[in-house]
C-alpha cells in the first residue's frame, strides 16, 4: 500500500491513529482490538466523502464510478465496489494492513518523531515520540470540546470522537477528558448517531458510521483489551 506526500490532506484514520498515540508512553492506545477501529475511520472517511453507502440486512457497497483519490482508502473501496459485504467483514478484510502505512503517514508529516534505539545495548528498536505539528493537542482539543463542553460537532469530528469511543481508550485520556457519567453518555450517543444540528445533512454518515462503530464495539468486546 502507497502513501501520499506529507502534504496530502490528513485522512480520518490517520487522526484516529494519532489521537490513539500516547506521548507519555510512546505507545499506540488499544493495539490489541487496533485494526477493527482504523479499519472504521476508513469506512467512516468513505462515507464523509460520498464513496459508500448503506445496503440491506446492515452490509454496506461502494458507490460505482466515485472512487477515493487517497491511497489508503481506495483498498476498502475496491473491496467494497465487488458486492455489499457486512460491516464486520469489511473491518476484517481491511483493518490488518492499516496500522503501518498510517503510521508512516504521520511521520513524514511531523505529527509523529520516530527515533533509534538500542536495547540492552545490543538490539536496535524504534521509539516514538511526539512530532512537532502539534496536531494531535488540535484533534484532542476538538474532542474534549464535543465531549466535555458540550459542542455540536461537525460530521468529522462526530465520526472521529465516536470512534475514539468504539475504540474503548477513552479511559486512556482521563488527563485531558474526564472520565465523567456525561462525557460517557454523550461518547455513547455519538456511536448511535445522534450528531446534532450542525451535522445536518451528513445522513448516509451517521448511519453508515453507526453500523461501523456498533460492528466495531460487537467484535472488540469479545477480545482482551491492551
Amino acid at each position: 500500500m502507497t502513501t501520499e506526500p506529507s502534504s496530502h490532506t490528513p485522512t480520518l484514520v490517520e487522526d484516529l491513529l494519532l489521537l490513539l498515540f500516547q506521548p507519555r508512553s510512546g505507545t499506540i492506545a488499544g493495539e490489541n482490538t487496533l485494526f477493527y477501529v482504523l479499519g472504521g475511520a476508513v469506512l467512516a472517511d468513505l462515507a464523509l466523502g460520498g464513496h459508500l453507502t448503506p445496503t440491506d440486512r446492515g452490509r454496506v457497497s461502494s458507490l460505482p464510478g466515485h472512487p477515493p483519490s487517497d491511497s489508503l482508502l481506495r483498498p476498502a473501496y475496491d473491496y467494497l465496489a465487488e458486492k455489499p459485504r457486512g460491516v464486520q467483514t469489511a473491518l476484517a478484510a481491511i483493518g490488518p494492513v492499516l496500522r503501518e502505512p498510517v503510521l508512516q503517514r504521520l511521520v513524514a508529516r511531523g505529527d509523529i518523531d520516530q527515533e533509534p534505539r538500542k536495547v540492552l545495548g545490543l538490539f536496535r528498536t524504534t521509539a516514538l515520540r511526539e512530532g512537532r505539528t502539534e496536531r494531535r493537542a488540535r484533534l484532542l482539543a476538538e474532542v474534549r470540546q464535543v465531549l466535555v463542553d458540550g459542542a455540536k460537532p461537525q460530521a468529522r469530528v462526530a465520526a472521529l470522537t465516536a470512534l475514539l469511543s468504539a475504540s474503548g481508550t477513552l479511559p486512556q485520556f482521563h488527563r485531558e477528558i474526564p472520565w465523567t457519567s456525561p462525557v460517557i453518555n454523550r461518547a455513547k450517543e455519538l456511536e448511535q448517531g445522534d450528531w446534532g444540528a450542525d451535522a445536518a445533512g451528513a445522513a448516509v454518515t451517521r448511519t453508515v458510521t453507526a453500523t461501523v462503530v456498533n460492528s466495531a464495539i460487537a467484535a472488540i468486546s469479545v477480545l482482551p483489551r491492551s
